[in-house]
């Protein structure tokens, strides 16, 4: 495998693994300095992390355009080592809220480079089907251990994923050349090694083109590219690519209230157990239909469509029928989330700051839906605004093209 491919897998695996370590055990964490905000302090602990990757997704998306891809992948794994070890070792309320906010810092660099380069490769439908499914490997390991840890050892999960986190510190160590100088990691080859010569040399350029744009001319501050990031977007928010925004932040904005409110929802009939399989099976969903979507030769329309049309499907079902309806609703945004993946990669942008774009689309769903569906929580029963939540994604499954 492709050493760029590799560091970036096993990366994935395990930031999204330490992210969703502390999601069983977020009541416990809270609790540990005696604080009196009780539930308020879990979801503050909760919220923190998407609030971190938030405010840095598209910055660090422009800054690895000019600095490489690569830098911005070793800072994803340094802030999340460093991020880990602090809640490893502190109990402090405080403490833990800033060690979540760095540790989205950390996603918020690595996965706007992450996709930039993947969106490099021949095939980057398969390779992007490859990364969604080890994503959602991550969440589904780090929720899945921490539970059966929790009782032996509360923060055991979060040791084996911090731990983790340091051994790719060492494996990035050797490649000190390349994050000095950026635009080298273009030299090298990349995947289908079984390609004539001939191809091989013509995708060695189009990668060392890649790299110049990072490195050569640059320009006199840093925020000249910020400047010129700002102009660009404007005329995404203007044009088209506006309604991709509104899909990707609807798609997962329903994704999340539904995992944020289906605790207490279903505490009067489901288990522990029950629930947490329930909520399990979004993830596996989501892996096995990324995975499989991205062999398949279709369109990013067609997959962003029938990605929403069985979340929406799913949210409808989860009402009633948790487990089918978490299934379903995984399967479709596994399905629409490499469809995302391959429009915003496709706009006439750059990678970086595309990939830094369609990530804040994510995470601004994830982190703010959430917060404005709980302002209806006093007028509005949790049936009601689930059916609401269900009503809209069926809404952006008919937006017009």
């Amino acid at each position: 495998m492709n050493p760029d491919r590799f560091l970036i897998y096993t990366t994935v695996l395990t930031i999204m693994g330490l992210s969703n370590a502390v999601i069983p055990i977020l009541p416990e964490l809270a609790a540990q300095d005696h604080s009196s905000f009780g539930a308020f302090a879990s979801s503050l602990l909760f919220s923190a992390y998407f609030l971190g990757a938030l405010a840095t997704m598209l910055p660090f998306g422009i800054l690895s355009d000019r600095f490489g891809n690569l830098r911005f992948i070793g800072l994803g794994i340094l802030l999340t080592a460093g991020s880990g070890l602090i809640i490893l070792l502190s109990e402090n309320l405080w403490v833990l809220l800033l060690a979540r906010f760095v540790e989205g810092s950390a996603c918020g660099a690595f996965f706007p480079a992450a996709f930039s380069t993947l969106s490099e490769y021949r095939n980057p439908g398969r390779y992007m089907g490859e990364f969604t499914f080890l994503l959602n490997a991550g969440l589904a390991a780090g929720t899945l251990f921490s539970g059966l840890l929790a009782e032996t050892h509360l923060k055991g999960a979060i040791f084996i994923f911090t731990f983790m986190s340091f051994l790719l510190i060492l494996l990035i160590l050797p490649r000190n050349r390349e994050l000095k100088s950026p635009g080298q990691a273009g030299k090298k080859t990349t995947e289908n090694r079984s390609v004539v010569n001939s191809t091989i040399g013509n995708r060695n350029t189009e990668k060392r083109n890649t790299g110049n744009r990072n490195t050569g001319n640059r320009p006199d501050s840093i925020s000249d590219p910020f400047k010129r990031a700002f102009g660009t977007l404007t005329a995404v928010f203007r044009g088209r690519n506006s309604r991709i925004l509104l899909l990707s932040m609807l798609l997962n904005g329903g994704v999340g209230i539904l995992i944020a409110y289906y605790p207490d929802y279903s505490a009067d009939f489901l288990t522990k157990a029950q629930l947490g399989s329930s909520i399990a099976s979004l993830y596996i969903c989501a892996m096995i239909t990324s995975l499989l979507i991205g062999r398949f030769s279709i369109g990013e329309r067609t997959m962003i469509r029938i990605g929403i049309a069985f979340s929406a499907l799913g949210a409808f079902l989860a009402i009633q029928y948790p487990f089918p309806g978490f299934s379903c609703l995984g399967g479709g945004s596994g399905i629409a989330i490499v469809g995302f993946s391959l429009a915003f990669a496709r706009m006439d942008i750059d990678r970086g700051l595309a990939m830094g774009l369609f990530n804040t689309t994510i995470y601004a769903g994830l982190s703010l839906a959430p917060i404005t569906a709980g302002l209806f929580t006093g007028v509005l029963s949790l049936e009601e605004i689930f059916l609401a939540n269900g009503c809209i994604l069926t809404g952006a499954f008919f937006l017009k093209e």
